[in-house]
């Protein structure tokens, strides 16, 4: 089960990054208010896609770290699964990450008549957060303090970085108490008010989509099985309604301020745990969901990427209307598909030579350590 690819978890991620570029429109794409955006995010802010995002790296990384670590034997083979698992997930993010940091740092520096890019001093010590990890910590400092950045959503990144270097630690000390060690976790911060830089720690929706996967190894998983989900439209109607509720929990008018981060997480938790049976409970089988599978399998590109994106928009229209020349300014809709479609090419020309090639590339370099550890000594070698 865990290598199998969940369609309706990629649907959900494509959920998840969409609505994320949608919260960054205002203020990134667009300087000036645009009234329809304005009047959607009086009522739906979709900024919930991050938590949703971290519910399923929580229970995508635990359904197959859980498992290999547990079948270890020694604690040389523990170290050996947990150092193969930190070199493919840094194989896999870094890369690109790396990329588009040097990008946008670039960017400020020689394409950035408009200021789209920020200052200098600011990206340098962003980049800086972003390569060392930190990018969460420094995010919360600069909370109505100071200018970040451009690669500011590299909080989130950092974060699931830390849990990756941290997790597969938290697995060896808390052992068969880990179910717990999780529980209280989630039940520390569900009735927590968020501070800045409690909001930039946020671990409840990645420790439920741990949860979620020790679950899917138990008989009673199975049992609860939504299958009432199987009917034409329910699904998908359980998945609009989820994401108008969570859409609204996220705005001001959500009165709960207190329970908002913890309940986001829980109703994030929900939609992955449906997703989790790998039914095409959320979205029939289709065109729509072969659409919405390629955004998710390429989310993580189109993540990096759009800020970049949204700022280059910025700085052609500003290059255009200095030149006296037509402009998409003023053309909320046309500004919007040449983002978009910026995002798109980019995000898939990364997907292709940068993501894959170097996933690629670590899968391979575990492969050869664990050849290398269990080749045969020859003659005239000795073992240790």
């Amino acid at each position: 089960m865990s290598g199998k690819r969940i369609l309706d978890i990629e649907v959900l991620r494509a959920i998840a990054v969409l609505g994320v570029l949608i919260h960054h429109m205002q203020g990134s794409l667009f300087t000036d208010p645009v009234p329809l955006l304005e009047k959607i995010h009086a009522w739906a802010q979709p900024w919930w896609g991050v938590d949703l995002f971290f519910a399923i790296s929580g229970f995508v990384i635990a359904r197959s770290l859980i498992p290999a670590l547990q079948g270890c034997s020694t604690r040389q083979e523990y170290w050996e699964q947990t150092r193969n698992f930190w070199l493919r997930r840094a194989f896999r993010l870094l890369p690109s990450a790396w990329l588009w940091l040097a990008l946008m740092l670039l960017a400020c520096v020689f394409i950035n008549r408009s200021g789209a890019f920020g200052t200098l001093p600011a990206n340098l010590q962003a980049t800086l957060a972003g390569v060392l990890q930190y990018a969460n910590f420094r995010f919360a400092d600069s909370f109505f303090h100071y200018e970040y950045g451009s690669s500011f959503v590299y909080w989130s990144l950092s974060l699931e970085e830390q849990f990756y270097l941290l997790f597969p630690l938290l697995i060896l000390v808390c052992r068969k108490r880990l179910v717990w060690a999780l529980l209280a976790l989630v039940a520390v911060q569900l009735f927590t008010l968020r501070t800045p830089i409690l909001m930039v720690i946020r671990t409840d929706a990645l420790a439920l989509g741990v949860l979620l996967a020790m679950w899917s190894a138990q008989p009673s998983w199975r049992r609860w099985e939504p299958t009432f989900l199987r009917r034409p439209w329910a699904g998908v109607t359980a998945l609009i309604v989820l994401a108008l509720l969570l859409s609204y929990m996220a705005t001001d008018r959500f009165t709960f301020v207190s329970y908002r981060i913890g309940s986001i997480a829980v109703l994030g938790a929900l939609l992955v745990w449906i997703a989790s049976y790998n039914r095409d409970y959320l979205l029939p089988a289709g065109r729509v969901q072969r659409l919405m599978a390629w955004i998710g399998s390429r989310s993580y590109g189109m993540y990096l990427i759009h800020i970049p994106a949204y700022q280059l928009v910025r700085e052609l229209i500003f290059r255009l209307q200095s030149a006296g020349l037509p402009s998409p300014a003023g053309h909320p809709v046309v500004t919007l598909l040449i983002a978009g479609s910026l995002i798109v090419l980019l995000s898939e020309l990364n997907y292709r030579f940068i993501e894959m090639p170097m996933r690629n590339r670590g899968a391979a370099l575990v492969r050869r350590l664990g050849t290398s550890r269990n080749a045969v000594p020859s003659s005239g070698a000795t073992s240790c």
